[in-house]
């Protein structure tokens, strides 16, 4: 077991007779833990991407319950009174009457 260790230490089965088959299988380890780690960091910024995507929905969903809020209170009945008011308009003193049209059917 000592000299088999030795000779891994050594690199001797890279140099050997079958060492073309050591050389390939090698080659093909290299390529599959390359093709891990490449994985793994796009893994990795696919995540990043999602978690600032999920901010920027956070901040547009505060942005639009703001804007909403802001719209609701101009279209308060008192909000449009003080903004025709400044135009010089003012609401009717005679409440509006209803026009009924009948037919000659």
């Amino acid at each position: 077991m000592k000299k088999g260790l030795l000779d891994i230490l050594k690199g001797k089965f890279l140099v050997s007779g079958d060492a073309p088959k050591n050389w390939i299988f090698l080659l093909f380890a290299s390529f599959l833990a390359a093709m891990m780690i490449s994985s793994s960091h796009n893994a990795d910024k696919k995540v990043h991407e999602i978690a600032a995507l999920n901010e920027e929905v956070r901040k547009l969903k505060s942005e639009f319950f703001k804007h909403r809020s802001t719209v609701q209170q101009l279209k308060l009945e008192s909000t449009l009174r003080e903004t025709v008011a400044l135009e010089g308009l003012k609401p009717s003193e005679n409440p509006p009457q209803k026009i009924k049209v009948k037919s000659t059917d």
